[in-house]
């Protein structure tokens, strides 16, 4: 230790000396640098003297089949340059000298395994490369301090590699120059053959400083290139919870991206990650025990947590996670009054949530009780991540219950007041938003005035709390008397304002907002005034087909409720048109809107015309032949509703729109039931169609019809049955008259 404090010391004063020599002494200064590299024990290994420099430029040599998975790996993970030099024979202590450094491990990766890979995943933006200037200028000296302990761990005997692994450890290895000091001179090498040593203080070590580095992405890269993982994964089956500690939160910084995942379930780690959870229940109620937090039994449980969090944002290894009996365990440690243990489990649970089988085991575990619970801690990232758990299982009604029942919205409420922490406030809106879709949670929130607070963050927010506020105020529109209540409290104009925004998320859930509000004739009047409808139906040349389907959903209570809705409508300049060619869309729901839209629009009987000439009536006849009974309900009330304009209720015939219509009679919707005799009954005003109708079969299932409760499909289906038993009247007078 005295030496290499001494090196550097001199070091530096000979740095000082040299800069007050002339220019030509200046000008030999990288040669003489060069000469000592070459001298140093780094260069032996290689014929060529390298300059050792902070770079993210990787040499690689790569055989012609590692070049092929390269590239397709690349395309998929958006890939950085990655270290692929055959690896060199490292000797940093007596022991590791026995174990050959290990080759460049990558398992052949199997295409399920590929495609498995959750698809909302997505690399990371920090996993990019960052191109730096290469150069020597301006380096700390700590650069070259660790440069030179590493060559001791590569030269030295075992005492001489400990010292240097504890003298690394002095450094601050958070900062970049330090990290990129150990993986320019070859040091990650080194750190990753001490873990195949059987050395237990050169294993903790090495970890100590690899758990500390791996916050660098592209440190990260270079572990997993470097076939660290496997190491890691096969280190969990040590006796000593030291190491299975240090494993498991290094496994946690480095499986950040997907191939990283993949490589500890290749391996076997998520079986042994899973079997760490259960170190804290080998005591009767081992949670409750106040001295076992003074054992290493919660941190390993902890520490197993925290890698699982890392790896649970792959479908596959959820998956993993849950045949490996995870979610018991993990429902376990929830009971936990350990926040250190409870936050990396709840993490866990809610990046499994978004799984239906994982939202049903959470039902079952009891686990909501739990995150309810903990929704009170005063710990905010607890908080938050428990508030992310319940909107991740709350798409499900039992489950939305269970949170009422468990006492959970009011503290939902009471932390919408708490705005400083933006992340925990998106995770509650999102939860509150969720919960919102059962009615009698609405109630609730109405009564612990959450509706008023969502309403005053609908300005000056991120868009990721905008997404759930306006989520949960459109579910609260539902009802009549909090659409009252968001008028009053002056959320008509904001919600308008979010109409010309960019985000695909936050446009559908706005749509559904102001679409419900305007269903109240006072709250449409501040829509038409603030030109909503105008903003409503521009939305509609949105390329998102989400964002189309919302627009035109919305559009049809503000055409409903609009004063003078014709003409209205017909102001929007080739607002008709556009509307009509939406039928020609492959979306089902966009279909589904613009349908009802048109049966809207076609109450005014300029606009049906203007909409006829537009040829809506072969548009809408194509679309006959649908089998999804949503479309197939306002596909009905379109064509119903389109007959009362000159002869199309003939084109309809013509365009062969009535043969399919009786089929839909046949369909288990009441409501397409009730929307398809209505068309019918207007359709069989045109002799042509009833006969269509009649050879089709349309009377006897019409016949059924006229006995239902429903009131308006008995009158349809009368009707109609009615004009086929006219025409056959008619018909057989003529022929024996």
């Amino acid at each position: 230790m005295s030496d290499l404090k001494q090196h550097s010391v001199l070091e530096e004063k000979t740095k000082k000396k040299k800069k007050t020599k002339n220019v030509s002494e200046k000008e030999e200064k990288p040669k003489h640098s060069k000469q000592s590299l070459a001298s140093s024990p780094l260069s032996a290994r290689k014929p060529m003297a390298r300059k050792l420099e902070p770079s993210l430029k990787w040499t690689s040599s790569v055989l012609p089949q590692e070049k092929k998975e390269s590239t397709k790996e690349s395309q998929d993970e958006k890939s950085v340059p990655s270290v692929t030099e055959k690896q060199r024979s490292l000797t940093p202590s007596t022991s590791a000298a026995k174990t050959p450094s290990p080759s460049r491990r990558k398992s052949s990766l199997k295409i399920e395994d590929l495609i498995s890979e959750s698809s909302s995943e997505s690399e990371e933006d920090e996993e990019q490369p960052e191109h730096r200037q290469e150069g020597q200028t301006d380096l700390p000296s700590e650069y070259w301090q660790i440069q030179k302990l590493v060559k001791y761990l590569k030269g030295g005997n075992q005492t001489a590699t400990v010292i240097a692994l504890c003298s690394m450890r002095d450094f601050n290895l958070t900062q970049e120059t330090c990290q990129l000091a150990i993986r320019d001179v070859g040091g990650l090498e080194v750190l990753i053959n001490l873990l195949e040593t059987d050395d237990v203080k050169c294993k903790i070590g090495s970890l100590k400083i690899l758990k500390e580095i791996s916050h660098n992405s592209q440190i990260r890269r270079a572990i997993v290139d470097l076939g660290g993982l496997p190491i890691m994964v096969k280190i969990l089956d040590s006796p000593d919870k030291n190491l299975k500690c240090l494993a498991a939160e290094t496994i946690a910084n480095v499986a950040n991206f997907r191939r990283a995942r993949r490589t500890v379930r290749q391996h076997g780690g998520i079986k042994k990650l899973v079997e760490l959870l259960d170190y804290a229940q080998d005591k009767a109620d081992p949670l409750h025990h106040h001295n076992l937090y003074d054992t290493k039994d919660v941190e390993v449980a902890r520490c197993g947590a925290l890698a699982l969090w890392s790896c649970s944002k792959s479908h596959a290894n959820k998956e993993a996670i849950r045949k490996a009996g995870g979610i018991p365990l993990l429902a376990r440690l929830l009971k936990s009054s350990h926040q250190d243990m409870l936050i990396p489990v709840v993490g866990t649970l809610q990046e499994c949530a978004s799984e239906e089988h994982y939202r049903a085991a959470i039902k079952a575990e009891r686990i909501i009780e739990n995150l309810v619970k903990n929704l009170n801690s005063e710990n905010e990232v607890l908080q938050e991540h428990c508030a992310m758990a319940i909107y991740q299982c709350a798409e499900d009604e039992e489950t939305r219950d269970l949170v009422r029942q468990h006492g959970g919205l009011k503290p939902l409420a009471a932390l919408l007041n708490n705005t400083e922490n933006k992340e925990r406030l998106a995770a509650v809106t999102g939860a509150i938003w969720k919960c919102s879709i059962s009615k009698e949670n609405v109630t609730k929130f109405r009564e612990y005035k959450a509706i008023e607070t969502l309403v005053g963050l609908l300005t000056d927010q991120p868009e990721e709390v905008l997404v759930n506020v306006v989520g949960a105020l459109g579910e609260c529109c539902q009802e009549q008397e909090n659409r009252i209540l968001i008028r009053r409290c002056g959320g008509i104009y904001p919600l308008v304002n979010l109409l010309v925004g960019t985000n695909q998320a936050l446009l559908v859930n706005v749509t559904k907002a102001v679409g419900a509000c305007a269903v109240e004739p006072e709250s449409m009047m501040i829509i038409d005034r603030l030109d909503g409808v105008r903003l409503l139906w521009s939305l509609l040349k949105n390329p998102h087909p989400d964002v189309k389907a919302s627009a035109a959903w919305a559009l049809c209570p503000c055409i409903d409720n609009a004063k003078d809705a014709g003409e209205m409508v017909r102001s929007f300049v080739g607002g008709l048109e556009l509307v009509v060619n939406l039928l020609k869309s492959d979306h089902q729901e966009v279909l589904a809107s613009v349908c009802a839209a048109i049966t809207n629009i076609a109450k005014d009987q300029e606009n049906l015309a203007v909409i006829t000439d537009h040829g809506v009536i072969p548009l809408l006849s194509k679309l006959a032949n649908t089998n999804n009974d949503k479309l197939r309900r306002h596909l009905a009330e379109a064509i119903s509703r389109c007959c009362m304009w000159g002869r199309n209720r003939i084109a309809f015939g013509e365009h062969k729109a009535v043969a399919p219509l009786v089929r839909y009679l046949k369909s288990k919707d009441t409501n397409v039931h009730r929307a398809t005799a209505q068309a019918l009954y207007q359709l069989s005003e045109d002799a042509n169609n009833c006969i269509i109708m009649h050879e089709n079969g349309a009377v006897k299932l019409l016949l059924d019809m006229v006995g239902s409760p429903d009131e308006v499909l008995q009158e349809a289906a009368a009707g109609c049955i009615s004009n086929i038993r006219r025409l056959a009247l008619a018909t057989e007078k003529a022929k024996y008259s």
